[in-house]
């Protein structure tokens, strides 16, 4: 049967991932490849996007190992958010990205928040200033690196990079481009008087795209070096959430999905433009051609990995997770605040540290396994709630992620917010969401919509168990204590 190839790329923060997958929606294979994380001062998060190109253009041209390559018809890309990729003229990496879980923009965020003010940086972008946000760290670089500051010819994000590599063309899409607290999300451009504030001139700035737009085709001698076809399309793909949730089929309004990987999300699909009067959960353009509101806790499926890697010495996390039965859920005396690179949603504190609290000499491994995995699913709800109080009323959610392959971690979210849980048939998050975006722009479908709608399927369901759900109630109005009541103790151990 002769059909036609797409592939969907996942720019992560450990390894790229890269599907390939054919016009009915079928994975066909997949390939990944790691890279090295920096972390030059604690706190600090960087790496080398000359790293990404490497592992993207090793895993390309394993993923076409055995298929005709002739094929392939489009690349999309979702890739980690925020990122600060800068450029010279000649188009050189000038230093390591300063990546999204990054802490060091305290002092920058302050500025932005408290002195040009939330309510003029809302005004301008729908969102406040965050620790990981791209805005903060060219100010850091401004103040901090002012010769390598000088030299910026232009300014991108991760996945952006790896585009401009197979393109030539400098290209940011609206939903990633959200990320970065220059954009005029309600407008859909870039916020000339942030550029101001931020000492930034537009024409370092990527042009703007919709997420399924062509941004260019494939360089004739990348092509030749990846075994691709001449006019492979490449098109401006989305910051990983936003692809992830096209990935989940979370394309229509009201839609949710909860994202279990590195970080954690909730996200929620809207046809209209809506800001929390807050700014406790992001305001974002969506991959779809909508908008969405997210909140973004910062350790989520990593807590469970730091636990069981460094901690218990263990890479077996199934079998870490056997001993709890549905009689421990709701009833833990053990808490876990998941602040291992301080939080964003909706606590905003990158001083905040991960904390067990509830300790008792009958405390066993299993209870400090189980409350890493209650405190993620608490720090969730934390920005589930603040949805609610907005009036959005969400009775079920899609769940993707590495996390999201746990069974007990699905039953555990369920519960603790009491919604229906849905994981999708393709649990491949961004890269799938790449894919369809690739589908969408090389014409294969009318809209994202519709792409979601003929590809996405749900292969189970997970329902809240009213017993355990009342449990975790109780549960979760005491893991609301403990933040506020540590709060001040956190920039004192720093």
């Amino acid at each position: 049967m002769n059909t036609t190839y797409y592939i969907g790329v996942d720019l992560g923060t450990s390894a790229v991932k890269l599907l390939l997958v054919d016009g009915q929606g079928a994975i066909l294979n997949s390939v990944t490849r790691e890279y090295p994380l920096i972390f030059p001062q604690p706190g600090w998060s960087e790496q080398d996007p000359a790293e990404w190109w490497r592992a993207s253009t090793e895993g390309i041209r394993a993923l076409l190992s055995g298929f005709d390559a002739s094929k392939v018809a489009g690349i999309g890309c979702g890739g980690q958010m925020h990122g600060l990729v800068a450029l010279d003229a000649a188009d050189n990496i000038i230093r390591p990205a300063i990546l999204w879980n990054d802490g060091r923009t305290g002092e920058e965020v302050d500025y932005l928040n408290n002195v040009i003010g939330k309510e003029k940086l809302s005004s301008l972008t729908a969102n406040i200033a965050f620790a990981g946000f791209t805005a903060p760290k060219l100010l850091w670089m401004k103040k901090n690196e002012p010769e390598l500051f000088g030299r910026i010819a232009k300014i991108m994000l991760p996945k952006d990079y790896v585009n401009y590599r197979l393109t030539g063309v400098h290209a940011c899409d609206y939903s990633d481009a959200s990320g970065i607290l220059l954009l005029d999300v309600k407008n859909r451009r870039w916020s000339r008087e942030m550029l101001d504030i931020c000492s930034v001139r537009e024409e370092q700035l990527p042009r703007l795209f919709e997420s399924y737009d062509v941004i260019g085709e494939v360089l004739p001698d990348v092509a030749a070096q990846l075994g691709l076809p001449a006019h492979v399309k490449v098109i401006a793909g989305a910051g990983d959430n936003a692809a992830a949730a096209v990935g989940t089929g979370t394309v229509t309004d009201g839609a949710c999905n909860i994202s279990l990987g590195t970080s954690g999300t909730i996200f929620i699909a809207s046809d209209r433009f809506g800001v929390d009067p807050h700014n406790a959960l992001h305001a974002f353009a969506h991959a779809s051609g909508g908008w969405h509101l997210m909140g973004v806790v910062l350790s989520a499926a990593s807590c469970n990995k730091w636990f069981c890697d460094e901690i218990l010495r263990t890479k077996e996390y199934a079998a870490e997770q056997q001993p709890i039965t549905d009689e421990k859920l709701g009833r833990n005396s053990v808490f876990f605040l998941p602040y291992l690179m301080g939080e964003r949603s909706p606590i905003n504190d990158i001083d905040a540290r991960g904390t067990f609290i509830g300790l008792s000499m009958d405390t066993s491994r299993a209870d400090m396994v189980q409350a890493v995995l209650e405190g993620v699913a608490f720090a969730i709800r934390d920005s589930f709630e603040v949805a609610k109080a907005l009036g959005i009323n969400i009775k079920a959610s899609k769940l993707c992620g590495g996390g999201g392959k746990s069974p007990l971690w699905r039953k555990i979210m369920a519960n603790v917010l009491g919604i229906r849980i849905e994981v999708p048939s393709a649990e491949e998050g961004p890269g799938y969401g790449g894919a369809m975006l690739a589908m969408v722009g090389c014409g294969a479908y009318a809209s994202v919509q519709d792409c979601a709608a003929a590809l996405v399927s749900t292969a189970s369901v997970v329902e809240p168990d009213p017993e355990i759900t009342v449990r975790y109630e109780a549960q979760y109005r005491k893991f609301s204590k403990i933040y506020p009541a540590l709060k001040a103790v956190f920039p004192q151990i720093r």
